[in-house]
């Protein structure tokens, strides 16, 4: 996949158990410090706690507090951070509703460690943390 230069502290959000653990395999070349929500009011609190995540991979359809109303509350407090929507949901409808929401981008699930690479790749302030080999 690549070569990492620096380590990212990323935050994955999904109430689906399996879907965290699929996910979580397929960072750990990625990141050095990996923490896991279990939905929007989690993910709010993580990031409060942790003001130097690199990356959050947002599941949108979750319990309690969906993904949606989680990135407006997080980008109250933090503008900056990479934050992508993730979906099972192939609707462009879905697209356009996350990106006005907050969300950096948009992924279709399962997510590939690949996919994850490009999005880092896509954007800049992230980007020169890790390099193709």
């Amino acid at each position: 996949m690549g070569e990492i230069k620096k380590k990212l502290k990323i935050l994955i959000v999904d109430d689906d158990k399996l879907s965290r653990m699929l996910l979580a395999m397929r960072l750990e070349e990625l990141t050095e410090d990996l923490i896991c929500a279990t939905d929007g009011t989690d993910a709010i609190v993580s990031c409060r706690n942790n003001p130097d995540i690199d990356l959050i991979m947002m599941d949108l359809n979750m319990c309690d507090m969906d993904g949606y109303e989680a990135v407006r509350h997080i980008r109250e407090f933090n503008e900056n951070v990479i934050i992508i929507a993730q979906t099972a949901t192939d609707l462009s409808m879905e697209r356009e509703k996350a990106i006005s929401c907050g969300f950096n981008d948009f992924v279709l699930k399962p997510v590939t460690g690949e996919t994850v690479f490009n999005l880092i790749h896509k954007h800049s302030h992230i980007q020169t943390s890790i390099s193709r080999v």
